[in-house]
């Protein structure tokens, strides 16, 4: 039996049920909200980076080290077996992970991962084949080259368009000039087929001094990334420093500015670059004060009407879950959500049941999962 507290949440075993939550700036969140039921669908999470859905299983990375299972409705006691090592320290260790477009034939996932090489660490993305429990299979098809010093900023957000290419974010790490460098892939979004092998048309691809993986330039630390249902466009969020938060579109050969061109200032409160140069993109929006934006998808689903098409962000530093109305690509309106439960949400991903997972990154990290309440506003 759940307990009402006036129309604010209903309490049960469980769930949290939210009714309608604060807009932000930039508009009434126009679109029409929705009462919401959160639901824990696992718990005990050892800080959850990504989710993915696997055919009957969903797959959570858990930054150090472990891909979990939840198989009907219960997380899994024994992780995933043969997953490569990571490096779990700092901003690194098991990210992303993806499953092919062809998953249901092929089996393979793709993970993104912080890997050490001669005492320096990078961002790498390997395939596997899943089948109950265990990879194999396993093959490494891009490393970010080269390593460097650090733990901080390997981006590792992946996801496919709709020809088959793969699209990796991998961040500056924190060294600023890498970021407008063709010759490191630090700082960029990397763009390669399935097999790890170079599109004819990226940025670079027959340049010999560029890395021919390189799509796009300019970026701080790219931790969102989505395919637009209708366009195909693919979008990014980008942790700015003390704010300049970005949303971007991204597209072939345009440079996103960092570290000459961004809206947020140094840790220290000095000035870093402009907020525009000849050649550089402006976001399509920024956020400042900054609230740390992580993982991006679209609603297409059933199961919200009044939110398909609208966008959803998760926010770190924020410690909510940001639906964003779009008109085209401006973004009209924005709608907090989750505010209650003061945690960092590191990642939201559409389900195939049509309904909203989002994962909690903490130390006793959760996978919930977003439905429609009983009683709509």
């Amino acid at each position: 039996m759940s307990l009402a507290w006036t129309g604010r949440m209903i309490l049960g075993a469980g769930v949290l049920a939210l009714t309608a939550c604060s807009s932000d700036e930039g508009g009434e969140a126009s679109g029409g909200t929705h009462a919401v039921a959160v639901v824990t669908v696992a718990d005990g999470l050892d800080h959850p980076w990504a989710v993915a859905f696997a055919g009957d299983d969903i797959l959570v990375t858990e930054r150090s080290g472990d891909l979990r299972v939840v198989r009907n409705g219960q997380l899994l006691d024994t992780p995933v077996t043969d997953v490569p090592a990571v490096v779990a320290e700092g901003h690194g260790g098991l990210l992303d992970v993806v499953t092919h477009p062809d998953f249901a034939n092929n089996r393979r996932i793709f993970l993104s991962y912080a890997v050490a090489i001669n005492g320096l660490t990078t961002t790498r993305v390997s395939s596997a084949r899943y089948e109950n429990g265990a990879l194999s299979d396993v093959r490494d098809i891009f490393t970010a080259d080269p390593p460097h010093s650090g733990d901080m900023h390997f981006g590792s957000r992946l996801v496919f368009d709709r020809s088959g290419a793969l699209y990796i974010t991998v961040g500056e790490r924190n060294q600023r000039e890498l970021a407008q460098e063709v010759d490191d892939h630090a700082g960029s979004i990397m763009r390669v087929h399935a097999d790890g092998s170079i599109p004819a048309d990226n940025l670079h691809a027959t340049n010999p001094a560029a890395r021919p993986e390189i799509f796009s330039i300019g970026h701080r630390n790219p931790q969102g990334i989505a395919l637009h249902p209708d366009t195909g466009a693919v979008w990014a969020s980008e942790h700015g420093p003390r704010g300049g938060d970005e949303l971007n579109v991204i597209r072939v050969g345009r440079n996103y500015g960092w570290p000459v061109i961004t809206y947020g200032v140094d840790y220290d409160g000095s000035r870093i670059g402009d907020t525009h140069a000849p050649g550089m993109e402006q976001p399509l929006h920024q956020w400042t004060p900054s609230i740390a934006p992580s993982g991006l998808a679209f609603y297409t689903g059933d199961r919200f009407p009044r939110w398909r098409g609208n966008l959803f962000m998760g926010a770190l530093a924020g410690r909510d879950l940001y639906r964003l109305v779009l008109d085209g690509e401006r973004v009209v309106a924005q709608e907090r959500l989750l505010t209650d439960l003061g945690q960092r949400i590191r990642d939201v991903r559409q389900g195939p049941d049509g309904l909203l997972y989002v994962l909690t990154d903490e130390d006793q990290g959760r996978l919930l999962r977003l439905e429609p309440a009983d009683t709509e506003p």
